[in-house]
């Protein structure tokens, strides 16, 4: 089968579309034909091995595909002509086919496509982590989500309000970005030069209930002065690059928290957890509370171009690799 590949750690453009072996399926695994794979910034830590989790060399990347189910357990969930989504998690996602163990296997509703498929799991259920769970979002509150534009941000505002938020921010760095924010679902768009004086007089001085931050960087203690009391700043990444810190005399002041909200260790450490996700996320996409993601499409031969556009920061909204063709 063909499957892009790193075989060295030199960044996205080590990537390489490679033929090998189909991987063998093991008891209690499904086997599924992969029509497209999602693209994540973990994939681009791990091209240059930076990522917490490191895959033995050479190691297929992604880690959340869309596909047909080609054999599953007897018994289990799903069966033979699915239409599912799945994490593979460490790799093994851009690949024409892949065996995954059934827990992480779902039925996609009709009405998403394969390709919006392949660009829900890590994203969305991230945000419902996130808001739902870290963040304990309540009717009505104001949410702010940094990054809009990309994949974690634009999934922030398609699901906040099916959520409960009754005003979503969208803080972008370009008009484009700001666009793409609009088109997602943002019920304001500021622009990142002079955000916080903005959103200070867009909520008429009180502030936003959650911050949900996938950058990091140098906006991270203005975050915390954005909040209103008893605000909660969520910590989900750092594709700036940069970590900060927090004086912490500064959550004494307005009673506010600063929270990580790392979705994958609280899946591997909590058995059950995605099902249960599953089982809110699926029906307010089925039903169109939650709208599908428009993914930005790569065939497979441009994988690391797809994956050299997270690191770039040219991406917007979600990047899927289609395998469409096999």
């Amino acid at each position: 089968m063909r499957a892009a590949q790193v075989s060295k750690l030199e960044g996205p453009e080590a990537i390489e579309v490679v033929e090998i072996a189909e991987p063998a399926a093991y008891p209690g695994s499904v086997v599924i034909d992969v029509h497209a794979a999602g693209v994540a910034f973990p994939d681009v830590l791990m091209t240059r091995g930076l990522y917490q989790m490191k895959p033995e060399l050479p190691f297929v990347v992604g880690g959340e595909i869309s596909g047909i189910v080609r054999e599953a357990p007897e018994g289990a969930h799903v069966e033979a002509g699915d239409r599912v989504v799945a994490l593979t998690l460490l790799g093994n996602a851009m690949a024409e086919v892949a065996v995954v163990p059934a827990q992480m296997v779902f039925r996609l509703p009709d009405n998403v496509s394969l390709e919006a498929g392949a660009g829900i799991l890590f994203n969305d259920l991230t945000v419902h982590f996130c808001l739902r769970n870290r963040g304990r979002l309540a009717a009505g509150e104001t949410v702010l989500v940094h990054g809009a534009a990309g994949g974690i941000g634009t999934s922030t505002l398609r699901m906040a309000a099916a959520l409960g938020a009754g005003r979503v921010i969208a803080v972008v760095s370009t008009e484009e970005k700001a666009a793409v924010a609009r088109a997602n679902g943002a019920t304001d768009v500021v622009l990142t030069d002079g955000w916080l004086a903005a959103v200070k007089e867009l909520t008429g001085g009180r502030g936003v209930d959650i911050v949900l931050d996938p950058v990091g960087g140098d906006r991270f203690t203005d975050s915390i002065r954005s909040l209103a009391s008893a605000g909660r700043l969520l910590v989900v990444g750092f594709t700036a690059g940069e970590i900060p810190t927090v004086k912490v005399n500064r959550l004494l002041l307005k009673n506010v928290e600063v929270t990580g909200a790392a979705w994958g260790e609280w899946v591997m450490t909590h058995p059950g957890y995605l099902t249960e996700q599953w089982a809110e996320v699926a029906p307010l996409l089925a039903s169109g509370e939650i709208t599908p993601p428009e993914p930005v499409l790569y065939p497979l031969e441009r994988a690391a171009e797809a994956v050299a556009s997270l690191d770039n920061r040219t991406a917007t909204g979600k990047v899927v690799v289609t395998l469409a063709d096999h």
